[in-house]
């Protein structure tokens, strides 16, 4: 008897306190309400995720019983929407604290490779266009194809020596640049960026500032605040509007310019491990850059499925952005003409 025993308490080191309850862990054995509590989504939801990711979380493995896709998925939702390994959710699918940080290591890996297909600018001049005309719905600003700003996620220190990560409140943190539409669908995610770069250096040195330069500034412009640079391809505010036509631009691009705002409240409010009330993301940099892409992925999934960005609760704190800008003055002569023609055509 004394082998069997032993083999029993090398697998329960192994595989994680109530192993065994794995393979009776089903979605089915639970109600709706039960899973948006608990892991923050509806089960359709949650059976599209399991589809989509099912194949690269399904490895090869030595164990007899591996973590099924299901399972990781939602110890994965679950560490996103709550921000903790609490113990309470490890038991309820029958997996260890470290088990769940593995799934959500898994999950987190698997939505990034996919963050191309989920986050990117409309292509087709149909699309552009519906892009420009529900913009121009909200406020009447023409020529929109996206508001963007950058906004902070607190994470552990990176080490001692390193004062990138630093932002001017002396916390350690990634500076985030996104670009939404106007239903709050992710344009463009970048999430790598230190805390201690000034947004408009972030925009400068982006993918996203390529991306425009060489391609879609023709097509229109995106909006952003005064810690930008106005760019031909990136309308900001007047610094002193004084003119009526003047007023009637900043207040258009006030509202509309609005709509990220209330994006990055609902992104924090629906995943909780980016709003900071249960502490700082206590990951590497790279890996806590990869969360926060993820969170975003399942962020456009969920508009897909008619989960409506502005219907989540909006409870979370949410930091616009960590840094105190100055006015940003534009020397780009043909950016001034055009915002000036801007004023002149749609707003006199």
């Amino acid at each position: 008897m004394a082998v069997p025993i032993a083999v029993l308490d090398c697998d329960l080191l192994l595989y994680g306190r109530g192993h065994r309850t794995l393979d009776r862990f089903k979605l089915e054995d639970v109600t709706d309400e039960y899973l948006v509590s608990t892991y923050g989504f509806p089960r359709q939801f949650i059976c599209y995720l399991v589809d989509l990711l099912g194949a690269t979380l399904s490895r090869p493995t030595q164990r007899s019983r591996a973590i099924s896709p299901e399972t990781q998925i939602l110890a994965a939702l679950g560490f996103y929407t709550s921000g903790s390994f609490q113990t309470r959710m490890g038991d309820a699918m029958g997996i260890s604290q470290a088990s769940m940080s593995r799934c959500v290591a898994n999950v987190t890996e698997a939505l990034v490779e996919r963050a191309s297909q989920f986050i990117h600018f409309p292509k087709d001049e149909a699309t552009v266009q519906a892009l420009k005309d529900d913009f121009y719905a909200l406020a009447g600003m023409p020529g929109v194809l996206g508001v963007v700003d950058c906004t902070h996620v607190a994470i552990k220190a990176p080490n001692a020596e390193d004062l990138s990560y630093v932002n001017r409140k002396g916390l350690h943190s990634l500076n985030c640049l996104m670009v939404c539409d106007s239903r709050g669908v992710l344009l463009s995610a970048e999430t790598h960026w230190p805390g201690s770069l000034p947004d408009c250096t972030v925009l400068e040195q982006a993918a996203l500032s390529s991306q425009f330069e060489t391609e879609l500034h023709k097509d229109g412009w995106l909006l952003g605040d005064s810690s930008f640079l106005l760019r031909t391809w990136l309308m900001t505010p007047l610094h002193i509007p004084e003119t009526p036509a003047e007023y009637r631009y900043n207040m258009a691009h006030s509202a509309t310019h609005n709509v990220i705002e209330r994006t990055f409240r609902t992104i924090r409010s629906r995943f909780r491990c980016l709003d900071g009330s249960k502490g700082t993301l206590q990951y590497s940099p790279e890996k806590s850059s990869h969360i926060i892409l993820a969170c975003c992925v399942l962020h456009n999934i969920s508009l897909q499925h008619g989960l409506d960005v502005w219907s989540a609760p909006t409870t979370g704190h949410m930091e616009q952005s960590e840094e105190e800008y100055e006015q940003m003055e534009s020397v780009d002569s043909e950016a001034c003409r055009v915002r000036q023609e801007l004023l002149l055509t749609h707003f006199s």
